[in-house]
Formats: C-alpha cells, sequence, structure tokens
C-alpha cells in the first residue's frame, strides 16, 4: 500500500499557475487521506543548491534550478532541458537524499523532468505516476509553432523518454487515449482518463470591482488565466465585437500571457468599449472575481488536434458559472458540456453562430439560472475533485507495484 508519496513539477506556490495550483490540491488531499506527501519543485529563486520549506502542512523541496519561465523561446528551452540534471545534483546535496518514498508522481508539462524521475525511480524502486496535461510537441506542431524537422524530433526524443519510465499514465480526455495505443500494450504499463481536479475556494476579497469599471451593471463573460498562442482568443475578441450593441452585456479578460499586448491593441482597434483587461490576480481572488459575473469563456485554438479539458472550466463551474466555450472540433469537452447542459460549447467561428449561441446562454440564465449554477457546481463535485483524482492515482499506482 503507498503511504508516502512524492510529487514533482516545474511549479509550486506561491507561483500562480494552474499546475502549481493543482499540485497544491493534490497534495493537500494526499495528505488528508493519510498519505505522506513532499512535493520537489524547481525554484531559480532559491539560495544554494535548495531549500527545505512548509507548507499547508506539506514539506517542499525546492531545488535551484536556471529560470525558465517569463522568457524567451530558446532560452527557456535549454533552461528547461538542463533543469532535472541541476534538480539530480541538487537534489543529492539535499537533506531529503536518503528519503525513502513508496511511489513518484509528476506533472507535464514540462516534458523534460524525465531524467530526474528516472533518478528518483531508482533510488527508491518503485512506481510512478505521469499527470499529463498537454501533449507536446504534438499541439505546437499543430499549431504551426515547430515544423516537422529536427526541433520536433529533438522534443520528440525528451516526450519519448519521459514516458519511457512512468507506469501509469493519466490523460485528460478519452480522445488522447489513441495516442497512447502502442505504449499500453505492455502489462506493466497503464493508461487511463484523469480528470483534472480543484479543491473548492471559500470565497474572499477580490481586488477587482467590477462595480468600479465601465462594464458595471451589465451580465459579465469573463476570462481569467493565460492569454497566448494556444488559446485561440481572438475568436473571443469576435464575439464580443458580435454583442457591441448589447448594452447589458460586458467581457472581462483577466491575467497574463504572450499574446495580451496584442491583444488590447486589438479590442482598440476594433472599438470594444463592451470589453475590459485587468491584470492578473492572486488564484484567492478567483472566486470573489466569478461571484460578481455570469458566464465563464473558453477559447481553443481551432488548430488543435489533441484533446484539452483546461482548468478554467473547473473553475468556472466551482463558481457556478456556465460556459461559452469556443473549441476545436472533436475535443471530448464538447460532449461534457452538451452531455451535462453546463453551458454553450461550438466548433462554429462565425460571428453569427457566436452571437446567437451567446445570447441563448443569457436567455437561459434569466429563466433557469439557479438550476443551471446548481448543475455546474454538481458536476465539479461529481468528476472533478480531488479526491477523486487521489483515489484514482493511489488506486492505479497499488495496481502496478
Amino acid at each position: 500500500m503507498i503511504k508516502s508519496i512524492v510529487l514533482v513539477a516545474d511549479a509550486y506556490p506561491p507561483s500562480r499557475t494552474s499546475a502549481a495550483l493543482q499540485l497544491r490540491d493534490l497534495a493537500v488531499e494526499f495528505l488528508r487521506q493519510g498519505i505522506t506527501p513532499t512535493v520537489i519543485t524547481s525554484d531559480s529563486g532559491v539560495q544554494g543548491s535548495g531549500e527545505i520549506t512548509e507548507l499547508d502542512g506539506i514539506r517542499v523541496l525546492r531545488l535551484k534550478t536556471p529560470e525558465h519561465k517569463n522568457i524567451g523561446k530558446i532560452r527557456r528551452a535549454i533552461a528547461e532541458i538542463l533543469m532535472p540534471f541541476f534538480m539530480i545534483r541538487n537534489f543529492r546535496k539535499s537533506a531529503l537524499k536518503n528519503t525513502q518514498w513508496d511511489a513518484v508522481v509528476w506533472y507535464s508539462p514540462t516534458i523534460f523532468l524525465g531524467p530526474f524521475i528516472y533518478y528518483l525511480k531508482r533510488c527508491n524502486a518503485c512506481p510512478s505516476y505521469l499527470i499529463l496535461r498537454d501533449i507536446f510537441p504534438a499541439w505546437a506542431l499543430d499549431l504551426g509553432l515547430i515544423s516537422k524537422g529536427p526541433t520536433y524530433y529533438f522534443f520528440k526524443m525528451f516526450e519519448r523518454f519521459q514516458y519511457s519510465v512512468a507506469n501509469c499514465i493519466g490523460v485528460q480526455a478519452l480522445g488522447n487515449l489513441e495516442y497512447f495505443k502502442s505504449w499500453s500494450g505492455s502489462a506493466h504499463r497503464k493508461i487511463e482518463v484523469l480528470q483534472n481536479w480543484l479543491t473548492p475556494k471559500s470565497l474572499s476579497h477580490c481586488s477587482v470591482s467590477i462595480s468600479d469599471l465601465p462594464i458595471a451593471n451589465r451580465k459579465i463573460f469573463v476570462y481569467a488565466g493565460n492569454m497566448g498562442i494556444a488559446q485561440g482568443m481572438g475568436d473571443l475578441l469576435l464575439l464580443a465585437e458580435a454583442l457591441l450593441t448589447r448594452s447589458d452585456i460586458g467581457f472581462l479578460f483577466i491575467g497574463r500571457g504572450s499574446d495580451i499586448d496584442l491583444l488590447k491593441l486589438d479590442a482598440k482597434n476594433r472599438g470594444l468599449v463592451n470589453t475590459v483587461f485587468c491584470d492578473e490576480i492572486n488564484a484567492d481572488e478567483i472566486p470573489g472575481l466569478y461571484a460578481q459575473c455570469h458566464v465563464g469563456l473558453i477559447a481553443l485554438d481551432v488548430r488543435h488536434k489533441t484533446h484539452n479539458i483546461p482548468g478554467k472550466f473547473l473553475s468556472y463551474l466551482q463558481s457556478g458559472l456556465p460556459v461559452m466555450a469556443i473549441i476545436n472540433d472533436g475535443n471530448d469537452l464538447q460532449s461534457i458540456i452538451e452531455k451535462h447542459r453546463v453551458g454553450k460549447v461550438t466548433t462554429d467561428r462565425s460571428q453569427e453562430n457566436l452571437r446567437e449561441l451567446a445570447l441563448t446562454l443569457i436567455d437561459d440564465l434569466s429563466s433557469n439560472g439557479d438550476e443551471i449554477s446548481a448543475g455546474c457546481k454538481g458536476l465539479a463535485s461529481e468528476l472533478f475533485s480531488s479526491k477523486a483524482a487521489v483515489d484514482q492515482i493511489t488506486h492505479s499506482l497499488n495496481s502496478v507495484k
């Protein structure tokens, strides 16, 4: 039986990324269930080779690595490639170097943690579980960020090595299982759908007050999170433009990302007076933000061929917000939204279609808002809880020991 576990990721609170927050929720739930978790994460800001801290009653080892966030793509790639080797070297210097764990669990992205996971598995003679939240470099190829040349195959090498050190892989959606058909041929390998998870947060103060914004007293469509090329943010501005004549509807975009300046300029050029951009806020403020809103926005680039259940989808549901989702064709998210009636979803990016769906959703909320909100919260609790994730991971690890 699994009694102790080490969780590995390239980010952990106080980082505000969705990966960091998910790992914190997972670690807290392991602890609640009587399994002792230790978190190991990379951190360019620590002094010396690393430091041990405690957060939420959980031991966290932060290992010194090169900076790999908020830098240029080439520098980031080099830093991430080097990261696991820095982690191995600095782990050997840490007070935990002789600690024994019953299992290793790690989170991807990034795809480059494989060598460190291999090292930990060898030291502990234990099984491992890969929580895979996107399939890279496949999605980058789909979006045209890289071509099928040396760079692509270089990344594929790290991707394959990462899979080779996993006993279990938990993907986001049923549609991703086909990608691993050949990998899962061994009796010692298990591939399964591991739904995203999020622990409900209590309502607290939010530094963004919609009543003080130009879109006050409107039905608010909100997007909170990363604004980059993978998110298909242009479609959301197209939706905002389609609803410009509706003075009772507003759009709020909160977060960071590579495309945010371009999006602001695009919104200005389109004359989107119904749209407001705000800087990223602390994750603890998100429930307070969503309490002021009515619909959660999701957009995924049309060129995606892999399946993706965004973390923000869970946070919307937990707050009782139905979603307006513009996604890639064939994504499993479509069937989830339609089956459970938690919003509107489309792959048709025509402005007329987007306007019609959004207005239908607003009408539904006006006539049946309480029931829709309860359905969203119920689905979040049933399918996307931290408890369900920990139960599944623990069961899978015990089955391959």
